[in-house]
């Protein structure tokens, strides 16, 4: 801990804290906890916990505002797995609750001793990337995202970002750029961070200038991102959306064009479809395909397709990838359990590849496309600290998500007291 830090007894209510130097023991949390997980407005609950102890490479940041993402909304269910089951496996103490959000911005508070690369006072964007530096497998030159120790901050492990303060490791901490405003570089980070790697990691697929990339989801956190990266980088983006006016907003982040989906009745399992069920269902996804044709101005199938419905798409996301392209998936939102024709996969040579979250370089790059080009922001609605679980209802049940959800938890008025705006 740095050699001026001083604590205090004293509780602060959210939106206000106290000066730089002076740590609370205790602090406002949104917890889940075994009894309450199922619903997100009842699963989280305000309440107030102990700070935790820094470690040497360890950094205490207090939240300016936080990104909400499906993550909160898995860890609220308990499903598909219980985060309080691993509580206590990455090297913390075990806690009977778990602090969930992997996102977010703030200004650093307080430092482990070892720390060199922020310093109190630093305004810093969080990535929800973790693992333990001396595993072996890191130590002997393997990348940090393959080691058994790689994790989810806020999700796999606790202290995340929906409270007034969070525990991080110095590596997981990056200099917020000045045009970002807090909310938006409090949200930039998952998806842009995600996609980045989707786009850019896989060895022969990565994006090339003037290719088709056909984004699910194109008017939410992930698909906002997607578009405009693959516009930096000389794509030509492509959203699947379900509506109009969903579609008229990936246009205006610059997206080539879009298709609805409600327009189309060949969603979910191929699995045990006769033959007359096959060939309607190959009607629809060559129906789906010409979409993409007229958008793209001729016979041009996407080289990549970014992939997180899952259960419901992918089967059509096989389809109508283009020839050695790559159907990159980062999650299964409609479903675990997935059934594709093999034909399309290895008589064109396509491939299916697993994608999750990125690394500290993936960010990076991302964050210097945002310096290069005009990104837009993404940010679609920004909730109060007493709202954060009617946030997280509101994106499972897809109300106004066009972009991303963030929630505030210190005010303008404060930030400008402090000059930290």
């Amino acid at each position: 801990m740095n050699m001026n830090t001083t604590y205090t007894d004293q509780i602060y209510e959210p939106g206000t804290l106290p000066p730089l130097g002076c740590i609370p023991r205790r602090m406002h949390a949104w917890t889940i906890r075994q009894d309450r997980l199922g619903d997100p407005l009842t699963a989280f609950r305000d309440e107030i916990v102990e700070l935790p102890a820094l470690k040497p490479h360890e950094v205490l940041v207090a939240n300016v505002s936080v990104g909400i993402n499906y993550n909160g909304i898995w860890a609220a269910r308990g499903a598909p797995k219980n985060v309080l089951d691993a509580n206590g496996t990455y090297g913390d103490d075990r806690q009977s609750f778990h602090i969930c959000g992997s996102e977010a911005s703030g200004i650093v508070y307080a430092t482990g001793e070892a720390v060199s690369n922020v310093r109190v006072g630093d305004p810093v964007i969080l990535s929800a990337s973790k693992y333990d530096p001396d595993c072996p497998w890191i130590r002997s030159g393997g990348l940090p995202e393959y080691s058994p120790t790689y994790h989810m901050w806020g999700y796999e492990g606790n202290w995340g970002a929906f409270a007034q303060f969070s525990k991080v490791s110095d590596y997981q901490c990056v200099l917020k750029p000045s045009e970002l405003d807090w909310d938006e570089a409090a949200v930039c980070c998952a998806t842009g961070t995600t996609v980045n790697r989707m786009l850019c990691h896989w060895d022969g697929n990565r994006i090339r200038e003037g290719d088709v990339v056909l984004i699910w989801g194109g008017a939410g956190g992930l698909g906002t991102s997607a578009i405009q990266q693959t516009r930096a980088y000389g794509g030509i983006p492509i959203a699947v959306v379900s509506g109009a006016e969903r579609g008229a907003y990936c246009k205006s982040m610059g997206a080539a064009g879009y298709i609805d989906r409600t327009r189309f009745t060949h969603w979910g399992s191929i699995a045990g479809l006769d033959e007359a069920g096959m060939r309607r269902w190959s009607m629809q996804a060559a129906r789906f395909r010409n979409e993409i044709y007229e958008i793209a101005g001729g016979r041009i199938n996407p080289a990549i397709v970014l992939e997180h419905p899952g259960g419901d798409t992918l089967a059509t996301s096989l389809f109508v990838c283009a020839p050695g392209g790559m159907v990159v998936l980062c999650g299964a939102t409609t479903g675990y359990l997935a059934t594709v024709d093999l034909r399309h996969l290895w008589i064109y040579q396509k491939r299916i590849q697993g994608s999750h979250a990125g690394s500290p370089e993936n960010l990076k790059e991302y964050l210097c496309l945002r310096q290069t080009y005009d990104f837009a922001s993404s940010v679609c609605r920004v909730y109060p600290w007493d709202q954060l679980p009617n946030a997280h209802k509101d994106m499972e049940q897809g109300t106004n998500l066009m972009g991303k959800f963030a929630v505030r938890i210190l005010p303008d008025s404060w930030l400008e007291e402090r000059n930290c705006l």
